[in-house]
């Protein structure tokens, strides 16, 4: 499930593309139609994040809410005006992993015509639906399609305000009151860390890689209960969570690792590196040299290592 940086980054690419634009919206697989009904025509203002969820905001106080789930995905495609737009790089699809269009193409399909000096084709609208698209957008420049979502839905701005109030706080907007907020909800409950930096009413946007790398990087036991937590330390973790996911939204990874940990020097690290314990079960600690162990916890897969992050 993509975590909240590439829910902000993709709120980013709307805004970017769509922003001001008079939108046709169509719902090709046929369960959004009476959704797309209610939204074809009018102009999106704006678009935001808040952990997971995406809200694309439109001027008759209508908004599109999508939560992208475990198998949801948006793919964009368009005109050079419209991927050029994109102060993100105009990835082409955005779901679990970000593909990025660097392709040249204009359909968005990551295909180019011929090869070398050879042009891209003239964009000339949309290609037709591949697949169950749910929802279509598109501008006179460019379009994107909603696969696989969990969450589709044209609500209204009160019905969105509803949606924020049952979340967390989103380290990625760390305005006044979110640290605070963080380190209340944590010191309030007996349940253990590694549940609560997944519970999206606790912080919102943190999924199973970020929980796993925050709580090494402070060596922190993920079965620590959050009440046992001391305030400071509390705070220490949301601030450490603010900054990598900060970072994954400028980077469009998550990279926990720090460059003393990467063999090149002057570019980020492979994939292989970028991590201090996620998926690296059974490898050695890159700190102390213990094997990295994996649990299930909460129907998820827990990485953390024994050695660095021993109970109090």
């Amino acid at each position: 499930m993509p975590e909240g940086h590439s829910i902000h980054r993709l709120a980013r690419q709307f805004g970017d593309v769509f922003a001001g634009e008079r939108l046709a919206v169509s719902s090709p697989q046929g369960r959004f139609a009476a959704g797309a009904a209610l939204l074809d025509g009018h102009t999106m203002v704006h678009a935001s994040a808040h952990g997971k969820h995406l809200f694309l905001h439109f001027e008759h106080a209508l908004v599109l809410h999508v939560h992208l789930g475990l198998y949801g995905a948006w793919d964009f495609g368009g005109d050079s005006q419209f991927r050029g737009a994109s102060s993100i790089g105009a990835p082409r699809r955005v779901g679990e992993r970000e593909v990025a269009d660097a392709s040249g193409s204009t359909d968005g399909t990551g295909s180019t015509e011929g090869s070398g000096d050879t042009a891209p084709a003239e964009y000339a609208g949309p290609p037709a639906p591949v697949g169950a698209v749910r929802v279509r957008l598109v501008s006179d420049h460019g379009w994107a399609d909603l696969r696989g979502a969990t969450t589709c839905a044209a609500i209204t701005d009160a019905e969105a305000a509803a949606v924020l109030d049952r979340l967390g706080p989103d380290p990625l907007h760390n305005t006044g009151g979110s640290r605070d907020d963080f380190i209340r909800r944590v010191l309030a409950k007996r349940t253990p860390l590694a549940t609560l930096l997944m519970d999206q009413k606790v912080i919102a946007g943190v999924g199973n890689v970020y929980r796993a790398e925050v709580l090494f990087r402070g060596r922190i036991d993920p079965l620590l209960p959050g009440r046992a937590l001391t305030a400071d330390a509390a705070g220490l973790l949301w601030d450490d969570t603010a900054a990598v996911m900060a970072d994954g939204v400028r980077d469009g990874r998550i990279i926990t690792t720090t460059a003393g940990f990467w063999t090149r020097s002057g570019q980020l690290p492979p994939g292989e590196e970028a991590h201090f314990v996620y998926r690296r079960h059974g490898q050695p600690c890159r700190v102390c040299g213990t094997p990295v162990a994996l649990a299930e916890h909460a129907a998820r897969k827990l990485y953390w290592c024994p050695s660095c992050q021993q109970p109090f």
